[in-house]
């Protein structure tokens, strides 16, 4: 026996290093974790507003002003219009758009986006309004925001990448029709006693009060949502001092469609005449600044915090989750190929909630049409957020006594119009053309929401999309070859990937299925790139290199990785150390295991 430089025979290679598994020193790992907190770059990421203030100038402070009252004259009535849809008071929308902005100026990452109300946060605290009161909705915004900061300050924004763009494309789609379908009784003009705007109550309370229809409500009301949908459409087009007009008139095509109604219906008040179902008296001046409800009373019956929390129950985790997939989609979008922090969106995003909560705030999320006007609107930084906010405080401190005049069927037409053409037609359409399975989840996801909910619905989703990869990495690709070496028959095995518990039981079967088929003397399982093994494959590959000796056959092992080697070695050194080959090529390492068979049965008989 010849044992030099780790070769014993001649042929079989002996590793003689340390087998035992390397575990992270977990102190260094918290000491340099806790370190990296305390330094420069860190801090101007988590204080954005340290990298753009000190080149601040008047130019940016007027191009950001113009966008920001663009923004805001927008987002005056698309919060009025969400509050209703939340089965709140008007005035909670408006509550809910000023602190966002004046917190995502000095925190956001992306100058783009507006944070404020949306249409699918008012969505998701309909059925917390319904138990709980405003203070089912403002208790939503604090532990929202709570949730956020905790996944932040862990470094969670990782999280968002288990959610695939069918899954979101499916629940943007499934809101967008929801709350289309629960605007449809207030463009017509009906009223109705159910409050929930679930897809399928919306639709048999349409059905079963279609006889109230108002005809001066679905006149008004159809003929804005007509040019809201044709305002969208023509985006500017036209030519000379026409394209600045339409320009600016597509921008603010929002407030001119409120503002136009509320002046008719004022105009027909002071007539005593009454045509249109109006908004009603809006609660003036700012909120007070006091902490969120912890507990209420609803009905004659107390809630204190945790019947609260049980009450809004699976919503306290779903609202984070879809704010931090809007504010993340919508920052790529704008990114123009910057990647975006996630992490540092969820801290932004969580303060923005929970800072809110303490002036009556909904959960807020970035708006897709408001960051979208903000971008064509020039802004050049997220201090244009600003100027929003202190136009919604304006607002609230002067304007309140004319939205009494503001009818419901153009809020209903703003919505239903923002809805519209918020549906990512073209991803579907993308979906089909590139991978037509990716249309399975996105079709789950959207019926799932419609008939389940929107929180069941994007669970569902999530769940039916993961199959796909975790079915994936259930049955790797395994490619296999026969060749004849020195008459001689060997089954060339190679799996695609790494190897997990999930495919532990398949890549045994397929091994046994192709011996069985192919009959070979030698079988060599190639491992190149295999990069990762867990200990059920390393039990199974072990019983199935048992099960192939006992039928007469030789395994060998070809180019594994040394982690692979030392996790094998752990669990049964004596029996995977002498099928380990690194040659450069197959034929080489069957001779060298040939070689060294022949040598040890020499020796053996002697």
């Amino acid at each position: 026996m010849d044992m030099e430089n780790g070769v014993f025979n001649g042929s079989t290679r002996r590793e003689s290093f340390d087998h035992r598994e390397d575990f992270p020193n977990i102190g260094s790992l918290i000491v340099r974790r806790f370190r990296g907190i305390w330094t420069k770059d860190t801090l101007y990421r988590r204080l954005p507003v340290l990298q753009w203030a000190p080149s601040y100038g008047p130019k940016s402070f007027i191009s950001d002003l113009i966008a920001g009252i663009t923004v805001g004259l927008t987002s005056i009535p698309q919060s009025i219009a969400y509050a209703t849809v939340a089965n709140l008071e008007p005035q909670y929308g408006l509550y809910s758009n000023f602190m966002g902005s004046f917190v995502y100026a000095f925190l956001g990452s992306v100058k783009e986006i507006t944070v404020a109300p949306t249409a699918v946060m008012a969505l998701m605290v309909q059925q917390p309004v319904q138990d709980l009161g405003p203070a089912g909705a403002i208790l939503s915004s604090f532990l929202s925001g709570c949730i956020m900061l905790l996944l932040g300050c862990l470094n969670f924004g990782f999280v968002v990448q288990f959610i695939s763009m069918p899954v979101i494309t499916g629940f943007i789609t499934a809101a967008a029709i929801t709350i289309i379908s629960s605007q449809l009784k207030s463009l017509m003009g009906i009223s109705s006693s159910g409050k929930s705007s679930e897809f399928v109550d919306t639709w048999i309370n349409l059905y079963e009060n279609i006889g109230e229809t108002r005809l001066w409500d679905s006149l008004l009301g159809f003929t804005s949502l007509s040019i809201l949908i044709l305002l969208t459409l023509i985006k500017g087009r036209g030519s000379g001092r026409w394209k600045t007009f339409t320009k600016y008139l597509c921008l603010l095509r929002n407030a001119t469609i409120v503002l136009s109604g509320g002046v008719i219906a004022y105009i027909c008040s002071t007539k005593e005449k009454y045509p249109f179902k109006l908004t009603g008296k809006v609660a003036s001046g700012l909120p007070s600044f006091q902490l969120p409800p912890f507990q209420t009373d609803i009905e004659e019956k107390h809630y204190d915090f945790i019947d609260m929390i049980r009450t809004l129950g699976t919503s306290v985790i779903s609202i984070p989750l879809i704010s931090i997939l809007e504010i993340v989609s919508i920052g790529k979008a704008f990114s123009r190929g910057k990647l975006i922090d996630a992490t540092q969106e969820m801290l932004s995003l969580g303060c923005c909630n929970v800072a809110g909560s303490f002036v009556s705030s909904i959960p807020t999320t970035a708006s897709f049409a408001r960051s979208a006007i903000n971008s064509s609107s020039g802004v050049v930084t997220p201090f244009g957020g600003v100027f929003t906010g202190i136009l919604v405080l304006l607002a609230l401190g002067l304007l309140t006594d004319y939205f009494y005049y503001i009818p419901k069927t153009t809020l209903a037409a703003v919505i239903i119009a923002a809805m519209m053409f918020i549906i990512e037609y073209r991803a579907v359409a993308e979906m089909w053309r590139t991978k037509r399975i990716d249309i399975v989840p996105f079709l789950v996801t959207v019926v799932a929401c419609l008939f389940l909910g929107l929180e069941i619905g994007i669970v569902v989703g999530i769940a039916v999309n993961l199959c796909f990869p975790l079915y994936l990495a259930s049955r790797p690709r395994i490619n296999h070859r026969l060749m004849n070496v020195n008459d001689t028959t060997v089954l060339i095995v190679r799996p695609d990937s790494d190897l997990a518990f999930s495919s532990a039981e398949y890549f045994r079967e397929k091994i046994l299925k192709l011996v069985t088929r192919t009959l070979p003397h030698i079988i060599l399982i190639d491992g190149e790139w295999v990069k990762f093994v867990d200990s059920t494959v390393v039990r199974n590959l072990s019983s199935t290199i048992s099960d192939l000796r006992q039928q007469g056959r030789h395994v060998l092992l070809w180019r594994w990785d040394k982690n692979i080697r030392n996790a094998m070695y752990r669990f049964k050194k004596h029996k995977f150390m002498p099928l380990f080959r690194n040659d450069e090529c197959a034929e080489d390492a069957i001779n060298t295991w040939k070689q060294g068979a022949v040598n040890e049965s020499f020796v053996n008989s002697v």
